[in-house]
């Protein structure tokens, strides 16, 4: 009986932790999918850093962003397919960041 009770609760404690949602790292996101053309201004991205250009965009919110990002803006496809919205509001975060 002790060892049931001792296995019931530790596959509840493993299931149970793998439900918890890890937050986006979003300079980790920004690395990964971001950093090719905002850092170099590429295809008219404004470049990470760069507060006049970024600041209108800062002006209209983080939702509008995270919007823009997901179904794409100017040349930028939409990154919805490729990214969590989590991943996506994690990254315009970290930009917000550096831009302000």
């Amino acid at each position: 009986m002790k060892r049931s009770v001792m296995i019931l609760t530790a596959l509840a404690a493993f299931f149970g932790a793998a439900q918890i949602a890890v937050a986006a790292d979003g300079q980790a996101v920004y690395e990964k999918s971001c950093k090719g053309c905002h850092d170099k201004g590429m295809m008219g991205a404004p470049k990470t850093g760069d507060k006049d250009k970024w600041a209108p965009l800062i002006k209209g919110g983080q939702a509008a962003l995270d919007e823009a990002v997901a179904k794409g803006k100017g040349k930028m496809s939409a990154q919805a397919p490729k990214s969590t919205p989590e991943e996506i509001k994690a990254a315009n975060a970290y930009i917000i960041s550096k831009s302000q």
